[in-house]
């Protein structure tokens, strides 16, 4: 009975982690939509970021359900780690990992560190300027600025590096996270093999079209 009670709960723990990695999932691709615009406009991006920095329904309703989920999913996938470390307290003699699993699959704890270090670096550069601007030092807004603010947080080449960076293991956690949020959730079935290549198309594509972004705007200052 507490074994049942206990996979019951490990289930719903992975169940959980999986809904809110697709909800990421979603607002990443909101999220790179928004900011490849700055690629094609100026004006465009900038009437596109007004909007959203001043929609009472995003900055108080979405802003926090994403910060919620942002930190839920770390978490949760803190616990599962451990959860998974402790249910195999011997560890093998021999282990060759990539003949088992992909580095990604392997390495998701690694890269979600490296990506909750890069949230931490993105919130200083952009969120917490934001919310001085708005709530500490009360400025009038100004449509035209989101523009030259994300351009200049790309000028100095080590920042964009890391960016660049965090972009490329974000594609390898997605990679892996993907397929295996849709296998948590119920949907391996004969649609299994499509979805995971949308999973492998999303990993690239959207990594990606950050990287273009944060080099495109370095390069041409």
């Amino acid at each position: 009975m507490a074994q049942s009670a206990q996979l019951n709960a490990s289930i719903l723990k992975k169940v959980a982690m999986a809904l809110s990695g697709i909800f990421l999932i979603t607002f990443l691709a909101l999220h790179v939509t928004l900011n490849f615009i700055s690629v094609l406009s100026e004006d465009v991006f900038n009437e596109a970021s007004h909007f959203m920095g001043y929609n009472p329904l995003i900055q108080y309703v979405m802003q926090p359900v994403l910060a919620f989920g942002v930190i839920f999913h770390f978490v949760m996938g803190f616990v599962l780690t451990a959860q998974n470390s402790a249910a195999r307290p011997i560890a093998y003699a021999k282990y060759n990992g990539a003949a088992n699993a992909s580095w990604s699959s392997r390495n998701m704890i690694i890269s979600g560190l490296v990506i909750l270090a890069f949230l931490g670096l993105h919130f200083y550069d952009f969120w917490f300027p934001e919310v001085s601007y708005k709530y500490i030092a009360g400025t009038a807004p100004d449509a035209t600025r989101y523009y030259g603010e994300l351009v200049h947080k790309f000028h100095d080449p080590i920042r964009t590096g890391l960016y660049c960076v965090s972009f490329v293991l974000l594609g390898f956690h997605l990679w892996h996270g993907f397929a295996s949020s849709l296998q948590s959730v119920g949907m391996h079935n004969k649609y299994s093999r499509f979805l995971s290549k949308v999973g492998l198309w999303f990993a690239v594509v959207v990594p990606a079209a950050f990287v273009i972004i944060a080099l495109f705007h370095h390069f041409n200052q």
